[in-house]
Formats: structure tokens, C-alpha cells, sequence
């Protein structure tokens, strides 16, 4: 029996469990699948454990020196959304969220009669993250039929939902490297988000310019619980921002400096790779 040793390093996520639908033939199980739409995050809505707590605990703990690691500007950004009310108000517009999402399915996915259209599912860049969700944008499905013709490429019917949701402000503009839209698409959700953001859209009109983002409320409830300072900032800080006015690598400290449009993320496994990739101009 030969042996066999190939030089490259293999990647591969945790396993997930999924329900199994139906089987297809003998080599395609039909599974449900979740899918997390790329380029936008939304608010959290609220989970079993109370995050208010574990946001406390995280703003006194940037007050008190335990994470006096972390630079004292972003600290002072933190601290000043870490209101009394932080969880209630997020949670909520979580909840706001997902009834524009609900509205928004209803309204792109159904038709003049009442029947409702398919989804089309677009897989993007790494396609399954860490929690082995499908990384994709959606869009509604058109049969290209003489009764469902495809739209021209300029039609409003033709965006995808994670464009509608970021121009709602309901979703902030969240693009990762290498999960990002083409040229043109990217444009057009930037375009979005500054709408969103300049005329304080839904999430940011209802509960206040203050409020944490999806990525932040998320970050806090890590340090919040961590152990140690340390791991805490590992675990809540393993991205770096870059300013997509000016493509310079701001780091992942001083993203709040850039305005939410305008940010786009990279894993610290890719930053060297997405220097080359996004032709990114040396760090000062």
C-alpha cells in the first residue's frame, strides 16, 4: 500500500448538525441548510441568557483597568454605549429587523397572483463560516420564462435582499473579506449604507446613532465573560478594518474612527493575501 504525504496545509470547519431531508440518489442528501447573507449584519434579538449583565460587566471592566490593554480611545466608544438600556434597545431593533425582513420577503417573493417566488441563493467567498452557515446573497428567482421573464441587470427587482436590508438601516453594511460582492455590487451597497447612515435609517432613526452594532454588541458580551483580559480581547478582536475611502488598513482598534459605510473587514489569517488581493497600499 503506497503512502501518500501532500505538502499543503488543509482547512476544514467544525462539524454542524443539520437535518436530512430526503435523499436524491445515492451520493446527494438533500439537507436543510442555513444561510448567513453576506455583507450585512443585523442587531441581535434577545437570547435566553440576559446580555445586560454581560454589558455591565463589560463596561466596568473598561473602566476599571482590566482591559486597560485595550487603547484608551476605543475603550472611552465603548464605554459610552454601554448604557443602562444597551441590551434592551439592541435587542429590540433585532426584533425591528427581523420584521423588516419578513416585510421585505413578503413584498420580493410573491407574486401578482398570490403564489410565491423562489429564492435564489448566490454562494460568495469562503461559502460556509464558523458556524457552518451558507455564505451567499439572495435574491428573488425568476424562471427567465415568457411568464416570469428575468428583469434587465439594472432593475430594482434584480437586488438582492442584503442590499434592501442595509438601504433600510435595519442591517449595517458588513463586507468581509474574501466574501465580497463584485465591483459594481459593492459600489451600490456602499451607496446604501451611506443613505442608511447619513439619513439615520431605521435601526439608527429608532434607537439612536449610540447604539451598538451587531459585531460590537457581540464583542462586549465576549469580554463581558472572559476569564482573563487576554482572552477576552483574542476572542472579540480578530478582525482589522480598513477604510474604504482610502483602503488604508486602520486596524482593529480604531475602526469606530471610520464611519459605518466605509468599513470593510479582514481576518487577521487574510491580511496578507488581501494586501495583494484589494491592492492595499503600505501601512503608514
Amino acid at each position: 500500500m503506497p503512502t501518500v504525504h501532500f505538502p499543503y496545509e488543509r482547512s476544514s470547519l467544525k462539524p454542524a448538525a443539520r437535518i436530512l431531508l430526503s435523499e436524491i440518489d445515492g451520493d446527494t442528501p438533500f439537507i436543510q441548510q442555513p444561510v448567513r447573507m453576506a455583507s450585512c449584519d443585523t442587531p441581535e434579538k434577545a437570547s435566553r441568557t440576559p446580555a445586560q449583565p454581560l454589558l455591565n460587566a463589560c463596561r466596568e471592566r473598561l473602566q476599571n483597568g482590566f482591559y486597560d490593554a485595550l487603547p484608551l480611545p476605543l475603550r472611552e466608544y465603548l464605554i459610552s454605549r454601554l448604557t443602562e438600556d444597551a441590551a434592551a434597545r439592541h435587542n429590540s431593533a433585532g426584533l425591528d429587523a427581523t420584521l423588516e425582513f419578513q416585510r421585505l420577503l413578503e413584498r420580493r417573493l410573491t407574486h401578482p397572483d398570490g403564489t410565491k417566488r423562489r429564492v435564489a441563493v448566490i454562494p460568495t467567498g469562503e461559502l460556509i463560516d464558523l458556524y457552518g452557515r451558507m455564505l451567499a446573497y439572495i435574491a428573488p428567482w425568476f424562471d427567465n420564462t415568457a411568464a416570469d421573464p428575468l428583469p434587465p441587470r439594472n432593475s430594482p427587482d434584480r437586488l438582492t435582499l442584503n442590499y434592501h436590508m442595509i438601504l433600510s438601516g435595519w442591517a449595517v453594511f458588513l463586507p468581509i473579506y474574501p466574501s465580497l460582492p463584485a465591483n459594481d455590487d459593492l459600489n451600490m451597497a456602499i451607496a446604501a449604507a451611506e443613505i442608511a447612515w447619513n439619513e439615520q435609517r431605521g435601526m439608527w432613526g429608532k434607537y439612536g446613532a449610540d447604539l451598538l452594532l451587531g459585531y460590537e454588541y457581540r464583542q462586549c458580551i465576549i469580554m463581558g465573560k472572559a476569564l482573563t483580559a487576554e482572552a477576552g480581547i483574542a476572542e472579540a478582536y480578530q478582525r482589522t478594518c480598513v477604510d474604504l475611502r482610502t483602503l488604508q488598513i486602520v486596524g482593529e482598534y480604531r475602526y469606530f474612527e471610520v464611519p459605518p459605510p466605509y468599513r470593510l473587514w479582514i481576518w487577521f489569517k487574510d491580511i496578507e493575501k488581501a494586501k495583494i488581493d484589494l491592492a492595499l497600499p503600505a501601512e503608514s
